[in-house]
């Protein structure tokens, strides 16, 4: 294992914790379970490659599954596979230079697309239930973390680490 893998790896987990405790800052909405629990896995792809900061956001879902008392089961585990490809699609849409379409690619695909399954699983009356929860609480995590991301930054230059 390489020093730059390890770093990936610690930093990972670091995100991924962050995650975990934004799980504990409940959005108060009806049908879904929405938390702070997406912004540490957004700004995981300023810092580690893209599929690292995929695992933050999918091992960040299931750490506020747990901490929700798993409400919809071992659904929880398809969001998962969805915050996984959903943040990695980001993180790499950040590391080609899509400033503006990263952030619409995150509206779309974690406030509607994500939940696009249940539309099926459970009921249409869910899925549109859902919308505007997850569509709020996808807003406030990408608000967190494009005013936490110029510090992250800063951060990132004066520790000089690559990523």
């Amino acid at each position: 294992m390489t020093k730059a893998s390890l770093r990936y790896i610690v930093l990972t987990s670091l995100l991924a914790a962050l995650c975990a405790v934004g799980g504990f800052i409940k959005i108060p909405v009806f049908t879904v379970s929405a938390a702070l629990d997406s912004a540490p896995a957004l700004l995981a792809a300023f810092v580690v490659p893209p599929i690292y900061a995929g695992f933050a956001g999918a091992l960040g879902h299931m750490a506020t599954a747990m901490s929700s008392g798993m409400p919809f089961g071992s659904f929880h585990i398809i969001i998962a596979f969805e915050m996984l490809a959903i943040v990695w699609i980001f993180a790499l849409l950040h590391k080609k230079g899509f400033d503006k379409l990263k952030w619409a690619w995150m509206l779309v695909a974690n406030g509607l697309i994500a939940a696009l399954p249940f539309y099926f699983l459970i009921s249409p009356a869910f899925y549109i239930g859902a919308m505007p929860g997850l569509l709020l609480a996808t807003a406030i995590n990408i608000a967190v973390a494009i005013a936490c991301a110029p510090l992250l930054q800063r951060v990132k230059k004066m520790v000089k680490w690559e990523g």
